[in-house]
């Protein structure tokens, strides 16, 4: 029945929406029966020369809109059309595709698919004590008025300070607070990017950083990550092929391979980014999280111009749901970025703001801050442990110093994404690397985030992901084996 869809591999439009959208109208047009079973995910790849990961997330796809149901060892079954809607809001919409589903792990499931901290760790006898103190102050009514976009004052001069005695600010440096690191990005981005304008990431990257540059209408250069962070001499080659607007990296355990930048580093991307007078940015959402090794200065605090652009957040340190980040940047471009953040949340949660402001100026943040960087290290060290342990033979991994994340590559011919709903039906769920690719896909990669995961969790999550991808790679080899060498004639 599916052997009249017809895919188009040069169409802007991905093959896993074509696909989607082309069982989709099947479905609603009763084309495909409720009750009728769908070719398994490998069957219907080959039959249309596919990736298996394609066919998975135009299943995944369909099953989000109800119209099929995935049963465990029996397959995909047609459920029915969807309720007739008024608008054609897929079409209205466009094909972009939204965050990973398998960050939404089901109950119970080991997950490390989200780079967050562990709730176990947050101290709420504390917190309640700071909103108290804040919320009986004298300011109480001030903090529940309307506030400036650039954010609560007290806040925004405790931060400028804060950055001035580590050497981050300078004279003409300014400090805008915003909804985390990502609406810093999302601001930058406003201000700085147009369509066509070329933006350099690192690769793999981010999901959400890389969205929100093609959002934009950029083109994004994509630059290989290493164990030493961003390769310099790939980026060199980079900057001389495009004239780049906007460079954009993570110096400190980078977000998804946990890399660090070394000084000599970091130099040198400065002095890439002076010749090629782009604007450079620098997210440091992870730098308060090293558990081993030397500090190293921040690319702002190295950059004598005091051009380079500075993105912190309090939501790997304290608490995410408060979404409380900050730019530090040349005044001229944070009076712009207020600007652009009026245009979308008109004023600032100054009762979040001001929150985190009681928590540290009361020492509370600094204490919390030990315990998390204590606790870091601990689950670190498991991630580590139980990789080196249960990874079958020929896996790589990366060994950071600090953050939330580490990358994994598994050995030929393994494919994460084809791996993962194996793993998920064992309990365990992960990232698999093609939501972090930008130019080049690993498929043999993915990340693990430990940071929210007890270190028993991890090493139990690790242990069964090292049976799932074990006991493939032993299959594939078998049937390797099995296969007859071709006649010769």
């Amino acid at each position: 029945m599916l052997s009249q869809i017809q895919l188009d591999p040069h169409s802007e439009v991905p093959l896993y929406r074509q696909l989607y959208g082309q069982i989709k109208e099947m479905i609603e047009s009763g084309v495909l029966a409720r009750g009728e079973r769908l070719p398994a995910t490998r069957e219907l790849a080959i039959q249309f020369g596919l990736n298996r990961t394609t066919v998975s997330a135009a299943y995944e796809l369909l099953e989000a809109g109800q119209l099929i149901h995935g049963h465990v060892g029996r397959g995909s079954f047609v459920t029915g059309s969807a309720q007739a809607a008024s608008l054609e809001w897929d079409e209205m919409l466009g094909g972009e595709e939204g965050m990973p589903a398998a960050m939404a792990a089901p109950d119970g499931a080991i997950s490390f698919a989200t780079s967050r901290p562990a709730e176990r760790l947050f101290p709420l006898d504390d917190f309640r004590a700071a909103c108290s103190e804040v919320l009986t102050s004298s300011r109480a009514a001030q903090i529940l008025q309307l506030g400036s976009p650039a954010g609560y004052a007290p806040l925004r001069h405790y931060l400028i300070e804060e950055a001035q005695r580590e050497g981050l600010a300078r004279a003409h440096d300014d400090v805008i607070v915003t909804s985390g690191c990502q609406q810093g990005l999302d601001l930058v981005t406003r201000v700085l990017v147009k369509a066509g304008d070329t933006v350099v990431v690192e690769d793999p990257v981010y999901p959400g950083l890389r969205a929100l540059f093609q959002h934009s209408g950029a083109n994004l250069a994509g630059i290989p990550v290493g164990p030493a962070g961003i390769e310099i001499e790939a980026l060199e080659r980079a900057l001389a092929a495009h004239r780049a607007r906007l460079l954009v990296v993570t110096p400190n355990f980078q977000n998804p391979t946990g890399a660090t930048m070394p000084l000599e580093s970091r130099l040198a991307l400065l002095r890439l980014a002076r010749q090629a007078r782009l604007v450079l940015v620098e997210n440091d959402i992870y730098g308060g999280l090293r558990y081993c090794g030397e500090p190293l200065p921040t690319i702002k605090q190295l950059d004598e111009t005091g051009d380079t652009v500075l993105l912190r957040s309090f939501s790997k340190i304290a608490f995410p749901g408060l979404r409380v980040g900050w730019v530090v940047a040349p005044r001229a471009l944070t009076a712009r970025l207020a600007e652009a953040k009026q245009w979308t949340d008109l004023h600032t949660d100054q009762l979040s703001q001001a929150i985190l402001l009681r928590f540290a100026e009361s020492g509370r943040l600094a204490a919390h801050h030990a315990r998390v960087v204590a606790a870091g290290a601990e689950r670190l060290g498991a991630a580590l442990e139980s990789c080196e342990r249960h990874l079958p033979a020929g896996a790589r991994f990366t060994r950071p110093q600090g953050g939330m994340n580490l990358w994994v590559r598994l050995p030929e011919p393994l494919d994460a994404g084809e791996l993962l709903p194996r793993a998920q039906r064992e309990g365990v769920t992960y990232l698999p690397g093609r939501y972090f690719a930008v130019s080049r896909h690993e498929p043999g990669g993915l990340r693990l985030s430990f940071a929210g995961l007890e270190p028993a969790e991890i090493r139990k999550g690790v242990a069964v992901l090292g049976g799932v991808f074990a006991a493939e790679l032993d299959r594939l080899r078998r049937s390797d084996r099995m296969d007859p060498a071709p006649a010769m004639v």
